[in-house]
């Protein structure tokens, strides 16, 4: 266990240092703020709706649902269970973490912005798949910069952010299981039958 966590604080200590530049100091606030992508997730509510209407309904509330349970048991279940001090708490690093973000409130393990957007993303992958091809890949990038942006900006540890993608991903598969058994029509029943490669 020591040598894993002696790893985890060296690969934290590298992006949250070693990789420093101005422009990501800049961006980084603005990339992990929920708040910045609140205008996408209004436009692809807004679209699902108009496009798909009582099944684009049935969606949006299964990804609410998702997200919702995603952020409960991340922060409500196993946060206060582990009670792991986030990086910028921990006055025993040295060097001493730089949080250039504001360091937050609450544990660090595991990280909820990176449960929640996995579980997003990975359910985005899973429905969407027939119709973006390679492109599907994208919500599975913009998920993981976001984890990763948690890293740099000081608050999570790299071991809170890869367990926050899984545990994200795996509550995104068992959801999309479930969406897929519903007895009416789904989204993915309007896409193309064929992948595109």
């Amino acid at each position: 266990m020591s040598s894993f966590l002696a790893t985890d604080q060296a690969v934290f200590e590298w992006i949250n240092q070693a990789c420093q530049q101005d422009w990501l100091d800049a961006v980084v606030p603005y990339w992990r703020d929920k708040v910045s992508w609140v205008p996408a997730y209004l436009v692809a509510l807004g679209w699902l709706l108009w496009r798909y209407r009582r099944a684009g309904l049935l969606f949006v509330l299964l990804v609410g649902a998702t997200v919702g349970t995603a952020d409960a048991v991340s922060s409500h279940l196993i946060k206060p269970t582990v009670q792991r001090a986030r990086p910028c708490h921990e006055r025993a690093l040295s060097p001493p973490a730089r949080a250039f973000d504001g360091c937050g409130g609450g544990y660090s393990f595991p990280s909820s912005h990176a449960t929640n957007h996995f579980a997003l993303g990975v359910l985005l992958f899973l429905s969407w798949g027939r119709r973006w091809g390679r492109w599907r890949w994208l919500l599975i990038g913009w998920a993981a910069s976001i984890a990763l942006a948690q890293v740099y900006a000081g608050v999570h540890y790299p071991s809170d952010v890869t367990a926050g993608a899984l545990l994200g991903s795996g509550l995104a598969v068992a959801a999309y299981a479930i969406y897929r058994r519903w007895p009416w029509r789904h989204i993915t029943d309007f896409l193309p039958p064929q992948a595109t490669a």
